[in-house]
């Protein structure tokens, strides 16, 4: 494993053309531009299949299947090229499981949620993996939880609670940028075991952060300004790519989560918290304010971990153990469970004990 990551990233230092990203470091700075074009999107096409159904046949379908195979809701085995417009059972049958992953009514139609849905700018990471997924399509029971994990629920080991992640230099990052991902780790920091150091090797570092445009040589392209925005590896490849024809928001300072919500630019620490959620081992939820939800429009501002976020990672992890409150969800509330039912059995002996008394005596 260790050997094909180094491999990999002597390709990009190699092969990949570097870019330089483009940043703004306040609301301020954004052009009218960047306001103005807030509707563009990768996906805007789809919004004419509007109303389309089983039967149905249309420019752009065979597109939209192209999107469905790229994040799983088709088997990645069907051959792009042979693709059509037909609205058949296989778009159907993929519209029904993204309308449950998605909490949408599950119509098998492209109706105007399921559109709007579709699309909003997201991660590049699939929500099913081999046809399968962890999120609401594939719990067969009602549950509390709706994070998920990836096929194996791969994590860093035991002894590897320390790491570090570089960034690729031909990037040419400012502090300022750089800033931005030390707080996105720090967030997953506080809530379990692991530590986050900045590496200036980049083959030394157990995680490696770049910005690259189009094909660049991990064979999942990026699409330009608000497809996909950034996609990231299971543990321990460690390897968290970011789409650098995006207008990428830096900001030290919280503001609303919807004080930009007719803009094209895309907060970055919102991305990189999602992001280091997969390199972490952590797959997409459907809880639409967790941090591992899938898409975010273009303005917001989602950096917050979630309960179903906490939940999630310290079912790999555990808890903080230098405390402050943050202590594994998972072993408190089974700590929590034990103390109540040995409650409640010492309780029903003392009242068994106290009826045998009354009648013996």
């Amino acid at each position: 494993m260790r050997f094909l990551r180094l491999l990999t990233i002597l390709s990009l230092l190699l092969i990949v053309k570097p870019i330089s990203a483009k940043f703004y470091t306040n609301i301020s700075s954004i052009p009218p531009l960047q306001f103005l074009n807030a509707t563009r999107s990768a996906w805007e096409t789809f919004e004419k299949l509007a109303g389309c159904h089983v039967g149905d046949k249309a420019d752009g379908i065979s597109k939209l299947k192209q999107y469905f195979r790229r994040f799983g809701y088709i088997a990645s085995a069907a051959a792009v090229d042979n693709f059509t417009d037909d609205f058949d059972d296989v778009l159907r049958s993929a519209i029904n499981t993204y309308q449950k992953n998605f909490n949408l009514k599950v119509t098998g139609k492209l109706d105007a949620s399921t559109l709007r849905q579709i699309t909003k700018p997201r991660c590049g990471n699939p929500d099913l993996i081999d046809g399968f997924s962890e999120m609401n399509a594939g719990k067969k029971f009602r549950r509390t939880e709706r994070y998920s994990f990836f096929p194996g629920k791969p994590r860093w080991p035991k002894q590897r609670r320390d790491l570090s992640y570089a960034f690729v230099p031909a990037n040419n990052l400012t502090d300022d940028v750089k800033q931005v991902f030390a707080r996105a780790f720090s967030r997953w920091a506080d809530v379990t075991p692991l530590n986050f150091t900045r590496s200036e090797s980049l083959l030394g570092a157990d995680i490696v952060i770049g910005f690259f445009v189009g094909e660049h040589g991990d064979g999942e392209p990026f699409d330009g300004a608000m497809g996909t925005l950034a996609h990231a590896s299971s543990p321990p490849t460690g390897m968290f790519h970011l789409d650098g024809d995006e207008d990428w928001l830096v900001s030290e300072t919280e503001i609303s989560r919807r004080i930009l919500p007719v803009t094209s630019v895309v907060d970055l620490e919102s991305v990189a918290v999602h992001e280091i959620g997969h390199l972490l081992g952590l797959g997409h939820s459907s809880v639409e304010n967790a941090i591992m939800y899938p898409a975010i429009s273009g303005g917001d501002r989602k950096v917050e971990l979630a309960k179903d976020d906490i939940e999630g990672i310290q079912q790999l992890y555990g808890g903080n153990p230098n405390g402050d409150g943050k202590t594994s969800v998972g072993a408190k509330s089974g700590v929590d469970c034990i103390r109540r039912w040995r409650g409640l059995v010492l309780n029903s002996l003392s009242s068994f004990a106290t009826c045998i008394f009354l009648i013996c005596f």
